[in-house]
């Protein structure tokens, strides 16, 4: 009994916490009217942490790195190609196509809704404020974080499982050293207060910052 009643009293002061941080940072945040073109959710989680308006597509999606810099590398061009189905069977969830770019729409329960997001997102997108975000996973390799890295935005940061002092887009999320590439960023570490990997990388100052 007593031992259920701590576990109940940590588990009630470790969400107080984490809701408190999340002020914080959201207090600290001085540019709301951004858009973070994302390969991954980890762009979502920045808006949904601080309570914020999606003003991206790329929400509860995953495109492959090599894709993904293909795309952002000339991105109005994609923004402006209607979305279709895959055809290919085999896919795990809906997967849609972007001119030569596969959409993969792991957190809808089907293409159209996935798709209806998408062109409804997209018309939110602030073109003088991109943050264009990457991960070291699904199919990027060295060279894919070195044509990364030549993408010409101000703005942007691809998020990597060791250091590459060679590259200044990459950030070090700590965490995954012993991996072959980076884990899932917005899942919560194993820790007593409660922070996402993400939260490695202090993405206000650096939304802040955006010029």
């Amino acid at each position: 009994m007593l031992d259920n009643m701590c576990a109940k009293a940590y588990n009630s002061l470790r969400e107080w916490e984490w809701k408190e941080y999340k002020k914080r940072k959201r207090l600290r945040l001085k540019n709301e009217n951004f858009t973070v073109i994302a390969s991954n959710c980890s762009g979502m989680f920045m808006y949904y942490d601080m309570g914020l308006r999606y003003l991206t597509p790329t929400v509860n999606l995953s495109i492959e790195m090599n894709d993904f810099v293909k795309m952002v590398r000339n991105l109005k061009w994609y923004m402006e190609q209607e979305m279709t189905e895959a055809q290919e069977p085999g896919y795990k969830c809906p997967v849609g196509i972007l001119g030569d770019i596969r959409i993969c729409f792991i957190h809808y329960a089907s293409f159209e809704e996935g798709a209806r997001k998408w062109e409804e997102r997209k018309r939110r997108i602030n073109w003088d404020k991109l943050l264009i975000i990457g991960s070291e996973k699904d199919g990027c390799t060295y060279e894919t974080i070195r044509e990364f890295d030549k993408l010409p935005y101000e703005n942007k940061v691809i998020f990597t499982h060791v250091e590459y002092p060679e590259f200044s887009s990459a950030c070090y999320i700590k965490g995954f050293e012993d991996k072959e590439e980076l884990g899932v960023i917005t899942f919560f570490k194993k820790q007593i207060v409660k922070r996402r990997y993400l939260d490695g990388f202090d993405y206000v100052k650096f939304i802040n910052e955006m010029r």
